[in-house]
C-alpha cells in the first residue's frame, strides 16, 4: 500500500524559467537511467524475494525513488514557465510545447516514450543487485551531467540532492548483495580451468598480463 505525503523529499525551486534546460532534465523523468525506471524496476524485482529484509529494502528505496520523480516532475515544470514556445527549446524534445501543454510527460529528452523494456528483472537476487548497482551509478553519472550544464543555483541544490542519494541507495544496495553473494547465480557450481584463462588478443602484447590471475573457487556441488 502506498499514499502520498504532501511534503517533496527537498524542496525544489528554480531561480527563472528556462525551457530548454526542462527538456534537458525530462532524461531524468522518463530516460532509461531516470526516477520512473528505477522505481518501477525495483518494485518489479521485489515480487518474489523471500529475505524480508532485502524485499522491503527494495521497496523502500522504490518509493522514494517515487518521491523523486516528484520532484524532477517540479522542477521541469518550473523551468518551463507558463508560455507555451517551442522556439526556446532549439535541441532536443518539443513535446512539452506542442502536445503536453507544459506538462511533464513520460519522456526523455530526445522525446521518446517511457517503457517497460529500461526495466531489468531476472528472478535472481545476486543478478538484480549487481543491476541495480549499476543502475544507480548511472543515474549519478547523468545528473552528474545535468548539474554541469546549468548556472541556476535552485536546480542546482535540487540535482545534488538526488544526487546524493542516488550514492545512498548504490550503498544499499551493495550491503545487500554483500549479504547475498554466495547464493542464487552467484554461487560456484560448475567452475572449470576456463574460468581461470585469460586470452591476451592485443598485439603487441603488454609485457605482463595484469588480469590474468582470475580468483575462482573449485567448483563444488554442495
Amino acid at each position: 500500500m502506498f499514499k502520498h505525503e504532501k511534503i517533496l523529499f527537498h524542496p525544489v525551486a528554480v531561480e527563472r524559467p528556462n525551457a530548454q534546460y526542462a527538456a534537458l532534465l525530462q532524461e531524468q523523468l522518463g530516460g532509461a537511467n531516470g526516477e520512473l525506471k528505477s522505481a518501477m524496476q525495483y518494485m518489479s524485482q521485489s515480487f518474489r524475494i523471500k529475505d524480508p529484509e532485502i524485499k522491503d529494502l527494495f521497496l523502500d528505496i522504490a518509493a522514494e525513488e517515487l518521491g523523486h520523480m516528484e520532484m524532477v516532475a517540479q522542477t521541469i515544470n518550473l523551468l518551463n514557465g507558463h508560455d507555451v514556445d517551442a522556439k526556446k527549446v532549439p535541441a532536443g524534445e518539443i513535446e512539452s510545447h506542442v502536445l503536453l501543454g507544459l506538462n511533464p510527460g513520460l519522456i526523455n529528452a530526445s522525446g521518446y516514450s517511457w517503457t517497460a523494456d529500461y526495466v531489468t528483472v531476472t528472478g535472481d537476487l545476486c543478478a538484480d543487485l549487481l543491476s541495480n548497482i549499476a543502475s544507480e551509478q548511472r543515474a549519478k553519472v547523468v545528473y552528474e551531467y545535468l548539474y554541469r550544464q546549468i548556472d541556476d543555483k535552485k536546480v542546482k541544490e535540487t540535482i545534488d540532492f538526488l544526487l546524493n542519494r542516488e550514492e545512498a541507495h548504490n550503498a544499499m544496495f551493495r550491503e545487500a548483495f554483500n549479504k547475498v553473494q554466495n547464493t542464487g547465480s552467484n554461487r560456484d557450481f560448475g567452475t572449470t580451468k576456463a574460468a581461470k584463462m585469460y586470452f591476451s588478443m592485443s598485439e603487441p602484447s603488454p609485457s605482463e598480463n595484469h588480469f590474468a590471475n582470475t580468483d575462482v573457487t573449485p567448483p563444488s556441488f554442495n
